[in-house]
Protein backbone atom coordinates (compact mmCIF):
# COMPACT_ATOMS: atom_id res chain seq x y z
CA UNK A 1 0.00 0.00 0.00
CA UNK A 2 1.22 3.52 -0.69
CA UNK A 3 2.13 5.81 2.17
CA UNK A 4 2.24 9.57 2.49
CA UNK A 5 4.34 11.98 4.46
CA UNK A 6 2.20 13.80 6.99
CA UNK A 7 0.77 16.97 5.49
CA UNK A 8 2.44 16.46 2.12
CA UNK A 9 0.11 16.91 -0.85
CA UNK A 10 2.53 17.11 -3.76
CA UNK A 11 5.73 15.14 -4.30
CA UNK A 12 8.23 16.70 -6.72
CA UNK A 13 9.14 14.79 -9.85
CA UNK A 14 12.33 12.73 -9.69
CA UNK A 15 15.40 14.03 -11.44
CA UNK A 16 15.61 13.33 -15.14
CA UNK A 17 17.53 10.10 -15.68
CA UNK A 18 19.99 9.27 -18.49
CA UNK A 19 18.04 8.13 -21.53
CA UNK A 20 14.96 10.19 -20.67
CA UNK A 21 15.02 12.35 -23.77
CA UNK A 22 17.98 13.23 -25.96
CA UNK A 23 19.40 16.66 -26.65
CA UNK A 24 19.42 19.53 -26.98
CA UNK A 25 21.90 19.37 -29.83
CA UNK A 26 24.09 21.99 -31.41
CA UNK A 27 22.21 21.25 -34.61
CA UNK A 28 19.31 18.84 -35.16
CA UNK A 29 17.39 18.29 -38.39
CA UNK A 30 13.84 16.98 -38.76
CA UNK A 31 13.61 15.70 -42.35
CA UNK A 32 10.77 15.59 -44.85
CA UNK A 33 7.89 16.50 -42.57
CA UNK A 34 4.57 18.21 -43.37
CA UNK A 35 4.31 21.30 -41.17
CA UNK A 36 1.22 22.77 -39.49
CA UNK A 37 2.46 26.11 -38.19
CA UNK A 38 -0.05 26.81 -35.40
CA UNK A 39 -0.67 30.36 -36.61
CA UNK A 40 -3.53 29.30 -38.88
CA UNK A 41 -1.56 28.63 -42.05
CA UNK A 42 -2.45 25.49 -44.04
CA UNK A 43 -0.18 22.43 -43.91
CA UNK A 44 2.85 22.63 -46.15
CA UNK A 45 5.74 20.35 -46.99
CA UNK A 46 7.80 18.41 -47.25
CA UNK A 47 10.14 20.62 -45.26
CA UNK A 48 13.25 20.19 -43.16
CA UNK A 49 13.21 21.88 -39.75
CA UNK A 50 16.64 22.87 -38.44
CA UNK A 51 16.98 23.31 -34.67
CA UNK A 52 20.06 24.79 -33.04
CA UNK A 53 20.12 24.31 -29.29
CA UNK A 54 16.56 24.96 -28.18
CA UNK A 55 15.39 27.18 -31.05
CA UNK A 56 14.24 26.76 -34.62
CA UNK A 57 16.92 28.25 -36.81
CA UNK A 58 15.55 27.50 -40.27
CA UNK A 59 12.73 25.90 -42.25
CA UNK A 60 13.76 24.68 -45.69
CA UNK A 61 11.88 23.07 -48.57
CA UNK A 62 12.72 19.38 -48.91
CA UNK A 63 11.22 18.93 -52.35
CA UNK A 64 7.95 18.94 -54.25
CA UNK A 65 4.85 17.09 -53.00
CA UNK A 66 4.25 13.85 -54.89
CA UNK A 67 7.82 13.33 -56.12
CA UNK A 68 10.85 11.80 -54.39
CA UNK A 69 12.57 13.98 -51.82
CA UNK A 70 15.71 15.81 -52.84
CA UNK A 71 18.75 13.72 -51.81
CA UNK A 72 21.75 14.99 -49.82
CA UNK A 73 19.96 18.08 -48.59
CA UNK A 74 21.61 20.75 -46.52
CA UNK A 75 22.50 20.97 -43.79
CA UNK A 76 24.80 17.97 -43.72
CA UNK A 77 26.62 19.20 -40.63
CA UNK A 78 24.29 18.01 -37.87
CA UNK A 79 24.41 16.12 -34.58
CA UNK A 80 20.99 14.45 -34.62
CA UNK A 81 18.50 13.66 -37.36
CA UNK A 82 14.86 12.57 -37.29
CA UNK A 83 13.45 11.05 -40.44
CA UNK A 84 9.86 12.31 -40.36
CA UNK A 85 9.02 11.54 -43.98
CA UNK A 86 5.26 11.23 -44.31
CA UNK A 87 4.69 12.56 -40.79
CA UNK A 88 3.15 15.80 -39.48
CA UNK A 89 4.79 18.40 -37.27
CA UNK A 90 2.98 20.95 -35.10
CA UNK A 91 3.90 23.36 -32.32
CA UNK A 92 3.77 21.79 -28.88
CA UNK A 93 0.32 21.90 -27.35
CA UNK A 94 -0.52 24.28 -24.50
CA UNK A 95 -2.82 23.18 -21.66
CA UNK A 96 -4.08 26.43 -20.20
CA UNK A 97 -5.79 24.83 -17.19
CA UNK A 98 -3.61 22.27 -15.44
CA UNK A 99 -3.19 20.82 -11.97
CA UNK A 100 -0.45 18.46 -10.83
CA UNK A 101 -1.10 14.96 -9.54
CA UNK A 102 -1.55 15.10 -5.77
CA UNK A 103 -0.16 12.37 -3.54
CA UNK A 104 -3.70 11.07 -3.07
CA UNK A 105 -3.73 10.38 -6.83
CA UNK A 106 -0.12 9.55 -7.80
CA UNK A 107 3.27 8.89 -6.19
CA UNK A 108 4.76 12.11 -7.60
CA UNK A 109 4.17 14.83 -10.17
CA UNK A 110 5.94 12.95 -12.96
CA UNK A 111 2.82 10.83 -13.50
CA UNK A 112 0.95 13.83 -14.87
CA UNK A 113 4.00 15.29 -16.61
CA UNK A 114 4.67 12.15 -18.64
CA UNK A 115 1.04 11.77 -19.67
CA UNK A 116 1.02 15.38 -20.85
CA UNK A 117 4.27 15.04 -22.80
CA UNK A 118 3.20 11.72 -24.33
CA UNK A 119 0.28 13.59 -25.93
CA UNK A 120 2.34 16.49 -27.22
CA UNK A 121 1.57 18.94 -24.40
CA UNK A 122 4.79 20.92 -23.96
CA UNK A 123 3.39 23.82 -21.89
CA UNK A 124 1.07 23.83 -18.89
CA UNK A 125 -0.39 26.77 -17.05
CA UNK A 126 -0.84 25.45 -13.51
CA UNK A 127 -3.87 27.05 -11.86
CA UNK A 128 -2.41 25.96 -9.52
CA UNK A 129 0.00 23.18 -10.38
CA UNK A 130 0.73 22.52 -6.69
CA UNK A 131 1.30 24.50 -3.51
CA UNK A 132 3.22 27.71 -4.15
CA UNK A 133 6.61 26.46 -2.95
CA UNK A 134 6.43 23.21 -4.92
CA UNK A 135 5.02 24.87 -8.03
CA UNK A 136 7.79 27.46 -8.16
CA UNK A 137 10.43 24.81 -7.60
CA UNK A 138 9.01 22.55 -10.32
CA UNK A 139 8.84 25.51 -12.70
CA UNK A 140 12.53 26.25 -12.15
CA UNK A 141 13.49 22.57 -12.50
CA UNK A 142 11.54 22.29 -15.73
CA UNK A 143 13.14 25.46 -17.09
CA UNK A 144 16.53 23.84 -16.49
CA UNK A 145 15.29 20.50 -17.90
CA UNK A 146 16.28 18.78 -14.67
CA UNK A 147 12.99 16.85 -14.78
CA UNK A 148 10.88 15.27 -17.51
CA UNK A 149 8.10 17.84 -17.64
CA UNK A 150 6.34 20.34 -19.86
CA UNK A 151 7.21 24.01 -19.66
CA UNK A 152 5.41 25.15 -16.49
CA UNK A 153 3.75 28.44 -15.57
CA UNK A 154 2.83 28.85 -11.92
CA UNK A 155 -0.37 30.54 -10.81
CA UNK A 156 -1.43 30.59 -7.16
CA UNK A 157 -4.89 30.89 -5.67
CA UNK A 158 -5.58 34.30 -4.21
CA UNK A 159 -4.29 34.27 -0.64
CA UNK A 160 -2.46 30.95 -1.00
CA UNK A 161 1.03 30.76 0.52
CA UNK A 162 0.83 34.25 2.01
CA UNK A 163 1.69 34.60 5.68
CA UNK A 164 0.13 38.01 6.32
CA UNK A 165 -3.35 36.93 7.37
CA UNK A 166 -6.73 36.95 5.69
CA UNK A 167 -7.29 39.05 2.61
CA UNK A 168 -10.25 40.98 3.99
CA UNK A 169 -9.82 44.36 2.33
CA UNK A 170 -8.94 45.79 -1.07
CA UNK A 171 -5.58 46.99 0.25
CA UNK A 172 -4.74 43.54 1.58
CA UNK A 173 -5.61 42.18 -1.87
CA UNK A 174 -3.15 44.59 -3.48
CA UNK A 175 -0.47 43.60 -0.96
CA UNK A 176 -0.99 39.94 -1.81
CA UNK A 177 -0.63 40.61 -5.53
CA UNK A 178 2.64 42.45 -4.91
CA UNK A 179 3.85 39.49 -2.85
CA UNK A 180 2.81 37.04 -5.59
CA UNK A 181 4.84 38.98 -8.16
CA UNK A 182 7.82 39.20 -5.84
CA UNK A 183 8.01 35.44 -5.19
CA UNK A 184 7.87 34.72 -8.93
CA UNK A 185 4.31 33.58 -9.60
CA UNK A 186 3.16 34.10 -13.18
CA UNK A 187 -0.38 34.85 -12.14
CA UNK A 188 -3.24 34.42 -9.71
CA UNK A 189 -6.44 32.40 -9.82
CA UNK A 190 -9.69 33.77 -8.39
CA UNK A 191 -12.56 31.67 -7.06
CA UNK A 192 -15.15 34.34 -6.23
CA UNK A 193 -15.98 32.84 -2.85
CA UNK A 194 -15.36 33.25 0.88
CA UNK A 195 -13.70 36.58 1.64
CA UNK A 196 -13.39 37.31 -2.09
CA UNK A 197 -15.85 40.17 -2.35
CA UNK A 198 -16.25 42.05 -5.63
CA UNK A 199 -14.36 44.98 -4.09
CA UNK A 200 -11.43 42.74 -3.18
CA UNK A 201 -11.37 41.12 -6.60
CA UNK A 202 -11.50 44.45 -8.41
CA UNK A 203 -8.58 45.77 -6.39
CA UNK A 204 -6.56 42.57 -6.95
CA UNK A 205 -7.27 42.58 -10.69
CA UNK A 206 -6.27 46.22 -10.98
CA UNK A 207 -3.00 45.54 -9.15
CA UNK A 208 -2.34 42.48 -11.31
CA UNK A 209 -2.53 44.59 -14.45
CA UNK A 210 0.06 47.01 -13.03
CA UNK A 211 2.36 44.11 -12.10
CA UNK A 212 1.86 42.25 -15.41
CA UNK A 213 0.52 39.22 -13.58
CA UNK A 214 -1.85 36.87 -15.35
CA UNK A 215 -5.34 36.36 -13.93
CA UNK A 216 -7.73 33.45 -14.27
CA UNK A 217 -11.12 33.11 -12.60
CA UNK A 218 -13.36 30.19 -11.74
CA UNK A 219 -16.39 32.33 -10.91
CA UNK A 220 -18.10 29.97 -8.49
CA UNK A 221 -21.75 30.16 -7.59
CA UNK A 222 -21.02 31.58 -4.13
CA UNK A 223 -20.66 35.17 -5.34
CA UNK A 224 -21.52 34.97 -9.02
CA UNK A 225 -24.78 36.79 -8.39
CA UNK A 226 -22.80 39.93 -7.61
CA UNK A 227 -19.67 39.32 -9.72
CA UNK A 228 -20.26 37.41 -12.95
CA UNK A 229 -18.04 37.04 -16.00
CA UNK A 230 -19.21 40.35 -17.46
CA UNK A 231 -18.32 42.11 -14.19
CA UNK A 232 -14.96 40.34 -13.99
CA UNK A 233 -14.10 41.25 -17.57
CA UNK A 234 -14.93 44.89 -16.87
CA UNK A 235 -12.64 44.75 -13.81
CA UNK A 236 -9.69 43.55 -15.92
CA UNK A 237 -9.81 39.75 -15.67
CA UNK A 238 -7.55 37.99 -18.19
CA UNK A 239 -9.23 34.57 -18.54
CA UNK A 240 -12.61 33.12 -17.67
CA UNK A 241 -12.09 29.41 -17.11
CA UNK A 242 -14.92 26.83 -17.05
CA UNK A 243 -18.50 27.88 -17.78
CA UNK A 244 -19.12 29.72 -14.50
CA UNK A 245 -20.15 33.33 -14.87
CA UNK A 246 -20.92 33.32 -18.59
CA UNK A 247 -24.60 32.42 -18.49
CA UNK A 248 -25.12 34.36 -15.25
CA UNK A 249 -24.21 37.37 -17.41
CA UNK A 250 -27.10 36.50 -19.75
CA UNK A 251 -29.99 35.90 -17.34
CA UNK A 252 -33.43 37.10 -18.40
CA UNK A 253 -36.57 37.56 -16.27
CA UNK A 254 -34.49 36.69 -13.18
CA UNK A 255 -31.29 38.06 -11.69
CA UNK A 256 -30.24 34.84 -9.95
CA UNK A 257 -30.50 31.24 -11.13
CA UNK A 258 -33.65 29.75 -9.56
CA UNK A 259 -32.44 26.81 -7.46
CA UNK A 260 -34.77 24.31 -5.74
CA UNK A 261 -35.71 25.17 -2.17
CA UNK A 262 -33.64 22.27 -0.81
CA UNK A 263 -30.53 23.21 -2.83
CA UNK A 264 -27.21 23.03 -0.96
CA UNK A 265 -24.16 24.26 -2.84
CA UNK A 266 -21.84 22.14 -0.70
CA UNK A 267 -23.54 18.97 -1.90
CA UNK A 268 -21.65 18.36 -5.15
CA UNK A 269 -24.24 16.03 -6.61
CA UNK A 270 -26.87 18.72 -6.17
CA UNK A 271 -24.56 21.52 -7.32
CA UNK A 272 -23.52 19.82 -10.55
CA UNK A 273 -26.97 18.38 -11.00
CA UNK A 274 -28.45 21.87 -11.16
CA UNK A 275 -25.76 23.66 -13.18
CA UNK A 276 -27.19 22.74 -16.57
CA UNK A 277 -30.66 24.09 -15.78
CA UNK A 278 -29.52 27.70 -16.05
CA UNK A 279 -29.93 27.32 -19.83
CA UNK A 280 -33.69 27.74 -19.37
CA UNK A 281 -33.25 31.26 -18.00
CA UNK A 282 -30.88 33.03 -20.38
CA UNK A 283 -30.91 35.16 -23.49
CA UNK A 284 -29.87 32.70 -26.17
CA UNK A 285 -27.93 32.82 -29.44
CA UNK A 286 -28.81 35.48 -31.98
CA UNK A 287 -30.24 37.82 -29.36
CA UNK A 288 -28.81 41.32 -28.86
CA UNK A 289 -27.92 40.41 -25.27
CA UNK A 290 -25.87 37.36 -26.34
CA UNK A 291 -24.00 39.37 -28.96
CA UNK A 292 -23.57 42.32 -26.61
CA UNK A 293 -21.94 40.19 -23.94
CA UNK A 294 -19.46 38.73 -26.42
CA UNK A 295 -18.70 42.13 -27.92
CA UNK A 296 -17.89 43.58 -24.50
CA UNK A 297 -15.56 40.72 -23.60
CA UNK A 298 -13.87 40.96 -26.99
CA UNK A 299 -13.25 44.68 -26.53
CA UNK A 300 -11.69 43.97 -23.13
CA UNK A 301 -9.42 41.26 -24.53
CA UNK A 302 -10.76 38.53 -22.24
CA UNK A 303 -9.75 34.94 -23.03
CA UNK A 304 -12.28 32.11 -22.75
CA UNK A 305 -10.91 28.79 -21.52
CA UNK A 306 -13.94 26.47 -21.70
CA UNK A 307 -12.51 23.21 -20.28
CA UNK A 308 -15.39 21.33 -21.88
CA UNK A 309 -13.82 17.95 -21.14
CA UNK A 310 -13.70 18.11 -17.37
CA UNK A 311 -17.49 18.07 -17.12
CA UNK A 312 -18.12 15.79 -20.10
CA UNK A 313 -18.83 12.82 -17.82
CA UNK A 314 -21.95 14.68 -16.68
CA UNK A 315 -23.51 14.13 -20.09
CA UNK A 316 -22.30 10.55 -20.62
CA UNK A 317 -21.07 8.90 -17.43
CA UNK A 318 -20.72 5.42 -18.92
CA UNK A 319 -18.45 6.66 -21.72
CA UNK A 320 -16.21 8.45 -19.23
CA UNK A 321 -15.98 5.48 -16.85
CA UNK A 322 -15.15 2.98 -19.60
CA UNK A 323 -12.60 4.91 -21.69
CA UNK A 324 -10.17 2.40 -23.18
CA UNK A 325 -7.08 4.02 -21.67
CA UNK A 326 -8.23 3.90 -18.05
CA UNK A 327 -7.24 0.29 -17.15
CA UNK A 328 -3.65 0.62 -18.36
CA UNK A 329 -2.83 4.21 -17.39
CA UNK A 330 -4.88 4.94 -14.25
CA UNK A 331 -3.25 4.34 -10.89
CA UNK A 332 -5.45 2.45 -8.40
CA UNK A 333 -5.48 5.36 -5.96
CA UNK A 334 -6.63 7.69 -8.74
CA UNK A 335 -9.30 5.21 -9.84
CA UNK A 336 -10.63 5.22 -6.31
CA UNK A 337 -10.63 9.04 -6.33
CA UNK A 338 -12.76 9.02 -9.48
CA UNK A 339 -15.41 6.71 -8.06
CA UNK A 340 -18.47 8.31 -6.44
CA UNK A 341 -17.48 9.63 -3.03
CA UNK A 342 -18.90 12.50 -1.00
CA UNK A 343 -15.47 13.54 0.29
CA UNK A 344 -13.58 13.80 -3.02
CA UNK A 345 -14.03 16.85 -5.23
CA UNK A 346 -15.57 15.97 -8.59
CA UNK A 347 -16.72 12.49 -7.54
CA UNK A 348 -20.35 13.59 -7.50
CA UNK A 349 -22.08 10.76 -9.38
CA UNK A 350 -23.92 9.41 -6.33
CA UNK A 351 -27.04 8.57 -8.33
CA UNK A 352 -26.63 10.19 -11.74
CA UNK A 353 -29.70 9.97 -13.94
CA UNK A 354 -30.54 9.94 -17.64
CA UNK A 355 -32.46 13.18 -17.15
CA UNK A 356 -29.38 14.91 -15.78
CA UNK A 357 -27.28 13.65 -18.68
CA UNK A 358 -29.87 15.00 -21.12
CA UNK A 359 -29.84 18.40 -19.39
CA UNK A 360 -26.05 18.52 -19.72
CA UNK A 361 -26.17 17.57 -23.39
CA UNK A 362 -28.53 20.47 -24.04
CA UNK A 363 -26.37 22.75 -21.92
CA UNK A 364 -23.28 21.87 -23.96
CA UNK A 365 -25.06 22.85 -27.16
CA UNK A 366 -25.41 26.39 -25.81
CA UNK A 367 -22.01 26.48 -24.16
CA UNK A 368 -20.28 25.29 -27.31
CA UNK A 369 -22.21 27.84 -29.36
CA UNK A 370 -21.06 30.63 -27.02
CA UNK A 371 -17.40 29.64 -27.43
CA UNK A 372 -17.71 29.26 -31.20
CA UNK A 373 -19.46 32.61 -31.59
CA UNK A 374 -16.75 34.29 -29.53
CA UNK A 375 -14.05 32.74 -31.71
CA UNK A 376 -15.88 33.87 -34.86
CA UNK A 377 -15.97 37.44 -33.56
CA UNK A 378 -12.19 37.33 -33.07
CA UNK A 379 -12.07 36.37 -29.40
CA UNK A 380 -9.33 34.14 -28.04
CA UNK A 381 -10.47 30.67 -26.98
CA UNK A 382 -7.89 28.26 -25.57
CA UNK A 383 -7.58 24.54 -24.85
CA UNK A 384 -7.45 23.61 -21.17
CA UNK A 385 -8.47 20.41 -19.39
CA UNK A 386 -8.46 20.58 -15.56
CA UNK A 387 -7.42 16.91 -15.71
CA UNK A 388 -7.11 14.74 -12.62
CA UNK A 389 -10.80 14.85 -11.76
CA UNK A 390 -14.06 13.37 -13.02
CA UNK A 391 -12.56 10.43 -14.94
CA UNK A 392 -10.18 12.60 -16.94
CA UNK A 393 -6.51 11.67 -17.26
CA UNK A 394 -3.79 14.12 -18.15
CA UNK A 395 -2.92 14.04 -21.87
CA UNK A 396 -5.79 11.82 -22.95
CA UNK A 397 -8.26 14.48 -21.85
CA UNK A 398 -6.45 17.05 -23.98
CA UNK A 399 -7.40 15.17 -27.14
CA UNK A 400 -10.93 14.73 -25.80
CA UNK A 401 -11.11 18.50 -25.33
CA UNK A 402 -10.11 18.99 -28.97
CA UNK A 403 -12.91 16.66 -30.06
CA UNK A 404 -15.47 18.68 -28.11
CA UNK A 405 -14.13 21.86 -29.76
CA UNK A 406 -14.95 20.16 -33.07
CA UNK A 407 -18.46 19.46 -31.81
CA UNK A 408 -18.79 23.12 -30.81
CA UNK A 409 -18.15 24.23 -34.39
CA UNK A 410 -14.41 24.85 -34.52
CA UNK A 411 -12.65 23.54 -37.62
CA UNK A 412 -9.64 21.25 -37.09
CA UNK A 413 -7.30 24.08 -38.13
CA UNK A 414 -8.97 26.44 -35.64
CA UNK A 415 -8.59 23.81 -32.93
CA UNK A 416 -4.86 23.51 -33.61
CA UNK A 417 -4.49 27.27 -33.43
CA UNK A 418 -6.40 27.35 -30.12
CA UNK A 419 -4.17 24.57 -28.79
CA UNK A 420 -0.91 26.25 -29.77
CA UNK A 421 -0.49 29.93 -30.63
CA UNK A 422 -3.68 31.06 -28.87
CA UNK A 423 -2.74 29.22 -25.69
CA UNK A 424 0.76 30.68 -25.78
CA UNK A 425 -0.59 34.18 -26.43
CA UNK A 426 -2.98 33.92 -23.47
CA UNK A 427 -0.05 33.17 -21.14
CA UNK A 428 2.13 35.98 -22.47
CA UNK A 429 -0.54 38.67 -22.97
CA UNK A 430 -0.35 39.87 -19.32
CA UNK A 431 3.42 40.17 -19.66
CA UNK A 432 2.96 42.39 -22.74
CA UNK A 433 5.46 40.17 -24.55
CA UNK A 434 5.19 38.03 -27.67
CA UNK A 435 5.08 34.34 -26.82
CA UNK A 436 8.39 32.56 -27.61
CA UNK A 437 6.59 29.30 -28.46
CA UNK A 438 3.28 28.22 -29.98
CA UNK A 439 4.23 28.53 -33.66
CA UNK A 440 6.66 26.83 -36.01
CA UNK A 441 8.78 29.78 -37.09
CA UNK A 442 12.42 30.77 -37.17
CA UNK A 443 13.59 31.96 -33.79
CA UNK A 444 10.82 30.26 -31.83
CA UNK A 445 11.57 27.79 -29.06
CA UNK A 446 11.77 24.19 -30.24
CA UNK A 447 8.59 22.94 -28.58
CA UNK A 448 7.15 20.60 -31.21
CA UNK A 449 5.00 17.52 -31.78
CA UNK A 450 5.59 14.90 -34.49
CA UNK A 451 2.68 12.62 -35.41
CA UNK A 452 2.69 9.79 -38.00
CA UNK A 453 -0.88 10.60 -39.11
CA UNK A 454 -2.62 13.84 -40.06
CA UNK A 455 -4.49 15.19 -37.00
CA UNK A 456 -6.45 17.60 -39.19
CA UNK A 457 -8.04 14.59 -40.85
CA UNK A 458 -8.77 12.77 -37.59
CA UNK A 459 -8.11 14.09 -34.09
CA UNK A 460 -8.22 10.54 -32.74
CA UNK A 461 -4.75 9.83 -34.10
CA UNK A 462 -3.41 12.00 -31.25
CA UNK A 463 -4.54 9.58 -28.52
CA UNK A 464 -1.82 7.59 -26.82
CA UNK A 465 -3.89 4.45 -27.37
CA UNK A 466 -3.85 5.32 -31.09
CA UNK A 467 -6.73 5.04 -33.56
CA UNK A 468 -8.28 1.71 -34.52
CA UNK A 469 -8.60 1.44 -38.31
CA UNK A 470 -9.38 -1.45 -40.64
CA UNK A 471 -6.45 -2.20 -42.92
CA UNK A 472 -7.92 -2.41 -46.48
CA UNK A 473 -5.21 -4.83 -47.58
CA UNK A 474 -5.37 -7.32 -44.72
CA UNK A 475 -9.01 -6.68 -43.72
CA UNK A 476 -7.75 -6.67 -40.13
CA UNK A 477 -8.06 -3.83 -37.59
CA UNK A 478 -4.82 -2.10 -36.71
CA UNK A 479 -3.69 0.71 -34.43
CA UNK A 480 -2.36 3.83 -36.16
CA UNK A 481 -1.16 7.23 -35.04
CA UNK A 482 -0.30 8.35 -31.56
CA UNK A 483 2.30 11.05 -30.97
CA UNK A 484 5.71 9.72 -32.03
CA UNK A 485 8.02 12.43 -30.69
CA UNK A 486 7.47 15.34 -28.36
CA UNK A 487 10.22 17.97 -28.43
CA UNK A 488 10.41 20.36 -25.51
CA UNK A 489 13.16 22.99 -25.39
CA UNK A 490 15.10 21.10 -28.06
CA UNK A 491 14.97 17.81 -26.11
CA UNK A 492 13.44 14.90 -28.02
CA UNK A 493 11.18 12.58 -26.03
CA UNK A 494 9.96 9.23 -27.33
CA UNK A 495 6.23 9.56 -26.66
CA UNK A 496 5.44 5.80 -26.61
CA UNK A 497 8.30 5.31 -24.13
CA UNK A 498 6.76 7.91 -21.82
CA UNK A 499 3.47 6.02 -21.94
CA UNK A 500 5.27 2.79 -21.13
CA UNK A 501 6.76 4.51 -18.07
CA UNK A 502 3.26 5.44 -16.93
CA UNK A 503 1.94 1.93 -17.59
CA UNK A 504 4.82 0.57 -15.49
CA UNK A 505 3.88 2.92 -12.62
CA UNK A 506 0.33 1.63 -12.74
CA UNK A 507 1.38 -2.02 -12.91
CA UNK A 508 3.79 -1.58 -10.00
CA UNK A 509 1.13 -0.02 -7.81
CA UNK A 510 -1.32 -2.79 -8.65
CA UNK A 511 1.29 -5.39 -7.68
CA UNK A 512 1.96 -3.62 -4.38
CA UNK A 513 -1.73 -3.77 -3.51
CA UNK A 514 -1.80 -7.52 -4.19
CA UNK A 515 1.00 -8.22 -1.70
CA UNK A 516 -0.09 -9.62 1.68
Amino acid sequence: MWSSAEGQRFVPAPARKPGEGVGPFRRMVIRGVTMIDGAGGPPRGPVDIIIEGNRISNIRSAGTPGVPLQPNREPRDFHHEIDATGMYLLPGFVDTHGHGAELSKAPDLSYAYKLWLAHGVTTVRGVPLADVTTALSEKRRSDKNEIVAPRLFAYGRIGEGWKEGRIDSPEKAREFMRWAAAVGLDGVKFFNRGDETPEIDRAALDEARKLKLGTVAHLSQNNVGSFNADDAGAAGLGTVTHFYGHFESLLKDVTLQPFPADYNNDDESMRFGEVANIREHIYGPDTPQWRGYLDRQLQRGVTFDPTFVIYAASRDLMKARTAEWLPTYTLPRLMRFFEANREYHGSYFYDWTSERELAWKKYYELYGRLMNDYKNLGGRVTVGTDAGYIWKLWGFSYVEEMEIFLEAGFTPAEIMRAATSEGAASIYAPKAEPAPFGMVRRGMLADLVIVPENPLANLKVLYGTQHLRLNPKTNEPERVGGVRYTIKDGIVYDAPALLRDVADMVAAEKRSLEQP
